[in-house]
């Protein structure tokens, strides 16, 4: 496992670099997914059940955290290729951090690649790294409310996962208004009720996965 250390952009044009990478990856027939997430979500849980799931499919993981490697451990364990990114205080990840990182995966043969983006629900909303697809995760013990405090994550994101969902019996989460204030906000996103430590909707999720890598 690698890690490296980004603590500035690379470049300054994020649109130019993203559309790059975005064509980069389609040319060699790859999906990079932006996940993106609060801290304790389970974006890592989520990717180890994927990755678990899918033994036909080579995956590559970027982890990009402010410190520490504990993500990428958790994932190399698993078989899967990892690179540890440090961001070094940044709240989130950008095109061209985006693309030093997946060039330091050194042309690995994974078609599908996650990018775990720095967990909070504001700054990566905010900066196009140039995935292919946006995924961002709320867990139940979140609460449903989130789509009316944090509506530009949900409004740039291609699915939501609704993690968790394992715990509804406990929390106050009402899934069907939380549904309804997401489409409200984005009537394209894809929604997947899921929970990563039963199982339960994980079919449906990666079921859209392999979909998108078509």
């Amino acid at each position: 496992m690698k890690i490296i250390t980004l603590n500035e952009t690379v470049t300054a044009s994020n649109e130019r670099d993203a559309d790059a990478l975005r064509a980069r990856m389609a040319q060699e027939g790859k999906l990079l997914v932006n996940v993106m997430s609060s801290p304790g979500s389970g974006k890592t849980t989520l990717l180890s059940r994927i990755i678990r799931d899918l033994p036909d499919v080579k995956i590559g993981v970027m982890e990009a955290d402010i410190e520490s490697d504990v993500d990428a451990q958790r994932i190399e364990a698993l078989g899967a290729r990892s690179i540890q990114v440090h961001t070094s205080g940044m709240c989130h990840m950008d095109a061209g951090m985006t693309t030093a990182a997946f060039d330091a995966m050194e042309a690995s043969e994974a078609r599908l690649f996650f990018l775990e983006n720095v967990g909070n629900l504001i700054c990566p909303a905010e900066y196009d790294t140039g995935a292919g697809k946006n995924l961002m995760l709320l867990s139940v013990p979140e609460g449903d409310d989130k789509p009316l405090k944090y509506p530009l994550m949900f409004q740039k994101s291609d699915a939501l996962v609704i993690t968790k969902t394992d715990a509804l019996p406990w929390f106050d989460f009402d899934l069907e208004k939380c549904r309804e204030r997401v489409l409200k906000l984005n009537p394209n996103i894809q929604i997947f009720p899921v929970s990563a430590k039963t199982g339960e909707g994980m079919d449906a999720l990666e079921g859209w996965l392999r979909a998108c890598l078509v």
